[in-house]
């Protein structure tokens, strides 16, 4: 009888040992298996496309880059014995038209008012429409109301920087 105990204890040893060994051995194997694989990290970084305009001695300069759900970049106005306007863009793009949040340093001031264009392949044509301010920044009234007609065109050119 002490024998039969004796060897059930020893059987029960031995094949709870060997369970723990399958066990860690499965783990291993998952873990190795799991960190063997290379993680795959894609980082989008656009391609700017740059657009500048010169009418007489006046410059203004667009650089946007494009993302899936968003559109960034700088703008800047330099006229001719004004305070030049320089700054950063954000917004969306709905089909050809750009809405966006123009952010920019005036006379040692910040400030922030909508902006449109139209893009084309070569071109950018910027909007214009009755605004309003709505906390501080100058909005559109309505996206509808915006004339492209009459607006500055930019032409497609090299990034400077």
């Amino acid at each position: 009888m002490k024998y039969s105990i004796g060897l059930t204890i020893i059987i029960t040893v031995f094949t709870c040992s060997f369970c723990n060994n399958e066990t860690n051995q499965n783990t291993k194997e998952v873990a190795m298996t799991d960190t063997s694989k290379p993680a795959e990290m894609k980082m989008m970084i656009p391609e700017p496309n740059c657009y500048t305009s010169i009418i007489a001695k006046d410059t203004m300069r667009l650089k946007v880059e494009k993302f899936p759900n968003v559109v960034t970049g700088t703008l800047s106005y330099n006229f001719y014995e004004k305070d030049d306007n320089n700054g950063t863009i954000d917004g969306r793009l709905n089909g050809d038209t750009l809405i966006a949040n123009y952010t920019f340093r005036s006379e040692a001031k910040t400030s922030i008012r909508q902006v449109a264009f139209l893009i084309s392949d070569s071109t950018v044509t910027e909007g214009f429409g009755p605004m309003e301010d709505k906390a501080g920044t100058m909005t559109f009234k309505s996206p509808n109301t915006i004339s492209f007609k009459d607006g500055i065109k930019f032409i497609k050119t090299a990034c400077l920087n």
